[in-house]
């Protein structure tokens, strides 16, 4: 036998004796003694769910620390959580307000008794929360149920009801729900009523084995039938049993096989009101009928329903339907607009395919810019450029200064922002075809051109195929640039930030020292001398800060970068946005003349080729990918110079 195969016996033989210790069957007695030990056993469907979310952990998002998130998010506290952690992106808000949901559910508020609707459009994630949502209940502890019941029932449902006070008491905890018909006829006619012998055992859900975990796909309006929903009879056994005999039930409905767990609708208003009905009665009553003449089975279930806008307004517009909205609690899953977590969930998908990826720096962001740009409504407070950039957390100049617009002040003019656009699958067909015409290597380049084509080819309204193609071919190309001119002076400068922090400390010197009326210590005489009013200008006339402009800019540098250093901030040319992209145009503009020299250049001396294979190297050790840089060296010639 090879060491592999006894690896593998091993591997199996653990897994099974680890999956025994979960395994625990017992009388109703038994299980009585584990709840007084223990009344989490007796817990609600939507109180396991709410724990289930909370317990790998939450955190409270520290923007005192961070003051991107604080620009992002203002000082409304923002809860993460551990259990939707690197798989969805940008989802604060709506993470919080699911939460909130099983929050109030849990503690048995009116929310228990209503729909979990989630809303918004096609590759938003809507079913990516959940499919998360039940592989969480999947790897739950076990749950105990009466043996052999078809609906995995609550064993609490076996105490009579006039003697529920008395074990609430003694057990702490609160009783809701009678026997299904199945589990009471057994009851009676093999147990002859004894329940504190009917035996009980533990499960652990699953959606394959259709045990905690209902599905509802869209069904035939012209063949909605409800037995997908509650079950049915087996007419092979009628000629054994009467028609009123639970044990002709076949209770393996959706709302059946989800008691204890949940209930998925899939694309929920795509079926016919009248299928829906059965929602009324599980939410608010929590009951379904049973099939045939056997009365009401209670559902201990949290009902998610998920469709896209368009079918949600349709539905609301019928007041007929006043019943079911009156008992569904709308969350809204709109596509992210921040364009950090944005390429996060490209990288994410990219890392789980089997491509060999070869990422050039920016490729990701440019695609990312092209969704959210998409996404966003107009505003005439900004272009949409920089309100892409204030969503981000990023701190956005004007005439040199912070622009004084929050991203709460942009969101408060929107109303449906982030409903339509460019969906997160459209971007990843784009990153595939490149990547497929590309041997695995993709670039911003390359990327923007299989965009360009989709757009070309995609079903879209003519303004709109318009919009995203200017988007493409002149606001995403001029952003390309100016981050391509950056990277290739960063390559061309030795040692880019060496240079740019001390500018920086040049700077702050000279501008202290007018700022206070003093004098600059000369670093080498130790001479005290004027402060150097041309390097003053210099620097701020890169962002356009000129006359009277400068003294103004010059105290708010300085007492920014006081009140920074008093809160223990680090402090280096980037802690200050508008002198960080001061700094970065100085020494752009300083090696402009010969990057474009010499990356234009069809012939080079040996100098300049000396020079050209250093940045080539700076490049490399940038992340670009070797194989690469002639095709983005090409195009930033061809683009970023003009003669």
């Amino acid at each position: 036998m090879s060491e592999a195969t006894i690896d593998f016996a091993e591997l199996i033989e653990k897994d099974r004796v680890e999956r025994a210790k979960d395994r625990w069957s017992g009388t109703f007695l038994d299980y009585l003694e584990l709840v007084k030990q223990d009344g989490d056993l007796a817990d609600l469907a939507h109180k396991r769910l709410y724990d289930m979310i909370t317990g790998p952990g939450v955190d409270v998002l520290d923007t005192e620390s961070d003051p991107r998130a604080k620009r992002v998010f203002g000082d409304r506290p923002i809860k993460v959580y551990s259990f939707f952690e690197n798989e969805f992106f940008g989802m604060e808000r709506t993470l919080d307000k699911i939460v909130r949901y099983f929050h109030a559910a849990a503690m048995g508020g009116e929310e228990a008794r209503q729909v979990l609707y989630l809303m918004g459009p096609v590759g938003s994630g809507k079913s990516s929360l959940a499919e998360k949502l039940k592989r969480g209940l999947e790897s739950l502890p076990p749950v105990y149920v009466i043996d052999g019941c078809p609906v995995f029932e609550q064993p609490l449902h076996l105490i009579p009801r006039h003697l529920r006070q008395a074990f609430e008491e003694m057990l702490d905890v609160k009783i809701e729900g009678d026997l299904c018909p199945i589990c009471r006829h057994r009851l009676m006619n093999e147990f002859d009523g004894r329940y504190e012998t009917m035996p009980v055992k533990a499960v652990t859900l699953s959606k394959r084995a259709r045990r905690g975990v209902g599905v509802v796909p869209p069904v035939d309006p012209n063949n909605q039938d409800t037995s997908v929903l509650i079950g049915s009879e087996d007419i092979s056994k009628l000629d054994r049993y009467s028609e009123g005999d639970p044990r002709v039930l076949e209770l393996n409905g959706a709302f059946n096989v989800g008691n204890r767990g949940m209930v998925e609708f899939i694309e929920v208003f795509k079926n016919e009101t009248e299928y829906l009905h059965t929602m009324i009665t599980a939410t608010q009553e929590r009951f379904v009928p049973a099939p045939g003449r056997h009365g009401m089975i209670h559902v201990d279930t949290c009902i998610v329903a998920h469709s896209n806008e368009a079918e949600w307004q349709k539905f609301k517009a019928d007041h007929t339907n006043e019943a079911i909205l009156d008992r569904i609690v709308v969350v809204k899953v709109p596509y992210n607009l921040r364009l950090s977590e944005e390429s996060k969930i490209y990288r994410k998908f990219l890392e789980r395919s089997k491509f060999d990826v070869r990422i050039a720096p920016h490729t990701l962001e440019v695609a990312s810019m092209f969704a959210i740009l998409s996404r966003l409504e107009p505003s005439n407070k900004c272009d949409l450029v920089t309100k892409l950039k204030i969503y981000n957390g990023e701190e956005v100049l004007e005439k040199g200064r912070p622009k004084k617009l929050t991203a709460h002040e942009l969101r408060e003019d929107t109303r449906r922002e982030g409903l339509f656009g460019i969906s997160t699958r459209f971007i990843m067909k784009a990153l595939d075809t490149a990547l497929a015409q590309n041997d695995g290597i993709i670039h911003p380049i390359n990327v923007r051109e299989a965009l360009i084509h989709m757009v070309k080819e995609a079903d879209l309204a003519d303004d709109t195929r318009k919009l995203y193609l200017e988007f493409l071919q002149d606001t995403l190309h001029k952003a390309y640039l100016e981050l391509l001119e950056k990277d290739i002076t960063k390559a061309f400068v030795y040692s880019f930030k060496d240079q740019a922090d001390t500018l920086f400390q040049n700077y702050l010197d000279h501008a202290e020292a007018h700022v206070t009326k003093a004098k600059v210590k000369d670093p080498v005489t130790r001479d005290e001398i004027q402060p150097d009013e041309p390097f003053l200008k210099s620097i701020e006339e890169q962002i356009a800060i000129i006359g009277p402009a400068a003294e103004g800019f010059r105290q708010e540098v300085i007492a920014y970068l006081w009140s920074a250093s008093r809160r223990g901030e680090k402090i280096d040319y980037t802690a200050y946005e508008p002198l960080k992209e001061a700094i970065e145009k100085k020494l752009m503009s300083s090696v402009r003349d010969i990057s474009r020299i010499i990356t234009k250049a069809r012939t080079r001396d040996e100098e300049q080729r000396e020079k050209y294979d250093s940045m080539v190297e700076n490049l490399i050790g940038q992340g670009y990918e070797p194989n690469s840089i002639d095709t983005i060296l090409k195009y930033a010639a061809n683009h970023l110079w003009k003669d």
